[in-house]
């Protein structure tokens, strides 16, 4: 029987590999993965050191010619300084935009194509969008920027620092000062107020403009509602409101080498119009007010002969006898009892006085309240046209309803300046009393406030914020170049006066040390022709002077630069009269 042939003539034994083999895949890839975590690891606390630690606190976001913006990590703000970084033109702290709990380490450019254009989204809280624009002619460049908020209720604040810059224009207030670096201003609306009823609010003349010492110019948008406060030699604040539409926070920060280079440059990218001038001759007019606490028509007469003769008396020459709204209203109503006398025969001797009226240089008063206890008001209501005022409708399909207010310690309601017909109903009126007193001065107050917004009502969107004042502006320049209001916002232009806010009879801010910061403000802002409120001021003189009276200042035309350095810019008349 053959032997079977035995397969391995090697003389070593086989081994079998397959299990050592398995051990040690299994030992690399441990080992693998253990390095694998700890690379990882390390990379992530080095991420975590390059943007909390390692990262430098300042980014350069735009760059132009001359400036730059960059933003500061630590203290939450953007920044434009020089190229060099040897001036700083402004400090905006921006906060935490909306959330104080949100930390913003580092910001990244989402429009980085474009050179000229920031964007950034903070948490989707937020969305900002900076755009540059340089003018090398004019050296200037400007940063517009916009914040718009992705939810609804959230409050955008934006801060300007007041360090090592002096601040100007804005809105005027009561103790007005040059800079503003002094005043104090709660968070409130930026609009014009009446400084009777809201002391510490804004008055007078208001635009969205304000101008630094460093060379800077801030011109906020015109048409989206704004909060500012001012903290005393800190900072101003722009605010905006909350609220379901979303409303962003839109101005523009233009830089130049010096204030005035900016300020030059900047005043031309308001809305350019032709500038008109007011009847020049009413500056060299004082204005002596009389102040008569009568109850008829003909004891105003009385008052305006004896003011009249005592100014006469004293050699005072020739100028405006101011009536408020009362006697106005007074006066106008005699002397339409006075016409229809004269058409039923009435005696010569029994109207002797209105001659002596038309005679006289006198300034009146209106506003656009009418007291509705008054005969014109239910006529109105009886003719229909009760749309001639400030209404709402009952129901969404209802008759339109008044809206009514307090002025004056009366209740009335106020001229609807968006209807055709009810402005004018107003001029005729104006035209009425110009015809019937021969008067050549008009002064409209009663502009300042929204209606609406006081009281808690959404306002037509035409009467928002401000408009009702730059409208009622339009209507005093149908009146004449003569006329003068309380009050100005966008209406520079416009041949009128400005009445400046009433001071007080002392040498405070409030008082008499307040006109020349005044002046300043208001010519700063491109109000140049401004009527002065009366000062009470009495000399004490027993044996001869037995009353006083509220004496009129009146201005000079002057320039910004030589009002600042001489008094004769302000001509004073000062007396009581016996």
């Amino acid at each position: 029987m053959p032997h079977a042939r035995n397969r391995n003539p090697s003389p070593i034994p086989e081994v079998t590999w397959d299990t050592g083999l398995k051990e040690m895949n299994e030992t690399w890839k441990g080992a693998i993965a253990c390095i694998g975590v700890a690379v990882f690891f390390v990379m992530t606390i080095g991420i975590i050191y390059w943007q909390v630690v390692d990262q430098p606190n300042k980014n350069w976001i735009l760059r132009g010619t001359f400036s730059g913006l960059i933003w500061e990590r630590r203290t939450h703000s953007l920044v434009i300084q020089t190229l060099t970084e040897d001036k700083t033109y402004v400090e905006i702290d921006v906060g935490n935009v909306g959330n104080p709990d949100i930390e913003v380490p580092f910001v990244r450019n989402l429009c980085w194509l474009n050179k000229t254009e920031f964007c950034y989204t903070w948490d989707s809280v937020a969305e900002v969008k900076i755009s540059l624009e340089v003018n090398e002619e004019t050296e200037t460049e400007c940063y517009s920027m916009s914040w718009a908020p992705v939810h609804c209720h959230v409050e955008l604040k934006d801060c300007f620092s007041m360090t090592n810059v002096s601040w100007y224009g804005g809105a005027s207030v009561r103790g007005q000062t040059w800079p503003i670096n002094n005043q104090n201003a709660t968070m409130q609306p930026f609009t014009v107020s009446d400084l009777k009823d809201n002391p510490s609010g804004f008055g007078s003349a208001l635009e969205r403009y304000f101008l630094g010492s460093s060379g800077v110019a801030v011109l906020v948008s015109p048409d989206i509602p704004l909060q500012l406060g001012v903290d005393s030699r800190e900072q101003f604040c722009l605010q905006s409101l909350p609220s379901m539409e979303r409303l962003p926070l839109q101005y523009t920060v233009c830089v130049a080498p010096d204030v005035k280079t900016v300020h030059q440059q900047t005043v031309q990218q308001l809305p350019q119009h032709r500038r008109e001038l007011p009847n020049m001759k009413t500056l060299w007019l004082p204005f002596w007010k009389m102040l008569a606490s009568v109850d008829s028509g003909p004891k105003v007469e009385r008052e305006l002969r004896t003011f009249s003769n005592r100014l006469r008396r004293h050699q005072l020459g020739e100028g405006v006898i101011s009536l408020n709204e009362h006697s106005t209203t007074l006066l106008s109503d005699m002397d339409h009892d006075y016409l229809n006398s004269r058409r039923r025969g009435m005696s010569k001797r029994m109207t002797r006085d209105l001659p002596l009226v038309k005679l006289l240089n006198i300034s009146i008063t209106l506003s656009p309240f009418l007291a509705v206890d008054t005969k014109q008001f239910h006529t109105s209501l009886m003719d229909g046209t009760e749309a001639y005022w400030l209404s709402l409708p009952s129901t969404p399909q209802g008759q339109l309803v008044p809206v009514m207010s307090q002025w004056q310690g009366k209740f009335c309601v106020k001229l609807n300046i968006t209807n055709p017909g009810a402005v004018s109903w107003f001029l005729d009126r104006v035209g009425s009393l110009q015809a019937h007193l021969g008067m050549e001065y008009v002064l409209l107050e009663g502009g300042e406030g929204n209606l609406f917004e006081e009281q808690g009502l959404r306002s037509p969107q035409a009467l928002s914020g401000d408009n009702y004042i730059s409208l009622l502006a339009d209507v005093a320049t149908r009146i004449g170049d003569t006329t003068i209001v309380t009050a100005g916002t966008r209406s520079s232009h416009k041949p009128l006066f400005v009445r400046l806010t009433p001071l007080q009879s002392d040498w405070s801010l409030m008082g008499l040390k307040g006109i020349i910061p005044s002046l300043l403000h208001h010519t700063l802002l491109g109000y140049n022709f401004l009527i002065p409120d009366a000062v009470a001021l009495c000399l004490e003189n027993w044996s001869l002077m037995r009353s006083c009276s509220f004496v009129g200042w009146r201005l000079q035309p002057s320039s910004l630069s030589s009002v600042s350095t001489h008094h004769p810019g302000l001509s004073e008349r000062i007396g009581c009269l016996t």
